[in-house]
């Protein structure tokens, strides 16, 4: 289990501890963990023991084929982030300290490249093949990206990932400028 699958589950427990109204203390004790561990997996900032997992499922009065049921195990080739998808969360401990989680994923065996791109308006190329992932976060403007042959319209504070070794490109047929992060995942096999 890892990346987006990790936070998937993270993101049922919660979701299923809030159906359920309860506490993160009142979870934590009919699972008889600590109530930090709880948010730390609610937060995917710890990955539950199979033992710990089977006991929360249990605890939320779910069976464990319910809990998994349309669980996707595949992860996508695209995963596009809208802002108001980007999930809040808290570290223990802290006051004053408003976390987003942007985007995650796992990967081994990389080098990492961070790169700003500024698109003029009606700026032009032909489509492009990377060998690296991609993750994209628009800082300001909008952009239309085309990854084999589906459009995908972001705006500031989107973001997207996918596998650059997919036909890609980015048209800005807007007025405006666009600015945005890169970030370049090299596989160093």
């Amino acid at each position: 289990m890892e990346g987006a699958f990790l936070l998937e589950v993270s993101r049922r427990i919660k979701e299923k501890r809030i159906d359920k109204k309860l506490t993160l203390q009142e979870l934590a004790d009919k699972s008889n963990v600590s109530k930090g561990l709880i948010s730390q997996i609610e937060n995917g900032r710890s990955i539950p023991s199979l033992p710990v997992m089977f006991s929360i499922i249990q605890s939320l009065e779910m069976e464990v084929g319910d809990f998994f049921k349309d669980l996707n195990l595949v992860e996508p080739t695209v995963i596009v982030q809208k802002k108001d998808q980007y999930e809040t969360f808290e570290k223990e401990n802290t006051k004053g300290f408003s976390y987003q989680r942007i985007f995650t994923k796992s990967l081994q065996a990389t080098t990492i490249d961070f790169v700003l791109l500024e698109l003029s308006p009606n700026s032009h190329r032909e489509e492009v093949y990377t060998e690296a992932f991609e993750f994209k976060y628009i800082l300001s403007g909008k952009v239309d990206y085309l990854i084999n042959g589906d459009v995908y319209s972001m705006e500031a504070g989107d973001s997207l990932f996918f596998d650059g070794r997919l036909p890609h490109v980015p048209k800005n047929k807007h007025a405006d400028r666009c600015l945005m992060l890169i970030v370049y995942f090299f596989n160093q096999k």
